[in-house]
């Protein structure tokens, strides 16, 4: 079975993100946006980013798929996250989350070998286990800092 090991995006800054280096910790993936009334989440996102930095890695995918919520170009959405946020985990270049091989692989169970899912709004949850394999889907409501995210991460 294809893992996420075996992708690799282009970073927000220009470069590439290559999964295969984040082999041997969690991987916790995020359709992010700048305008959306769950942005706050990137400080949660970020809190669990430092608190766990050792066990786990955060992607961002800044996305405009709902509801025109990520507007702005990837310099712009850079610099938003780093002035209101300070994000400092990963994020991807902006995608289509409908058409983005990563999202295809994430929601086609034919795919990621797991289960088919839908990205049914922005701060949606993929959850990877060391192996690159999915293991949850947290809905977009759900916080960072939830306990069934808390949970995943410390088994």
């Amino acid at each position: 079975m294809n893992t996420i090991h075996s992708f690799k995006v282009d970073g927000i800054a220009g470069g590439m993100i290559d999964f295969a280096a984040f082999a041997g910790k969690k991987i916790l993936i995020v359709n992010v946006a700048s305008e959306c009334g769950l942005t706050p989440q990137y400080q949660q996102l970020q809190e669990l980013y430092e608190e766990f930095e050792d066990k786990i890695t955060i992607v961002g995918f800044p996305a405009n798929n709902f509801g025109a919520q990520e507007p702005g170009s990837n310099q712009e959405i850079q610099t938003f996250c780093s002035h209101n946020y300070s994000v400092t985990f990963p994020l991807a270049a902006k995608v289509d989350v409908t058409t983005h091989p990563v999202y295809q692989w994430l929601t086609k169970k034919a795919l990621n070998g797991v289960q088919d899912s839908e990205v049914t709004w922005n701060f949606q949850k993929y959850a990877l286990d060391e192996q690159g394999r999915l293991v949850h889907v947290f809905p977009p409501a759900t916080s960072t800092l939830d306990d069934v995210i808390l949970d995943w991460l410390n088994v």
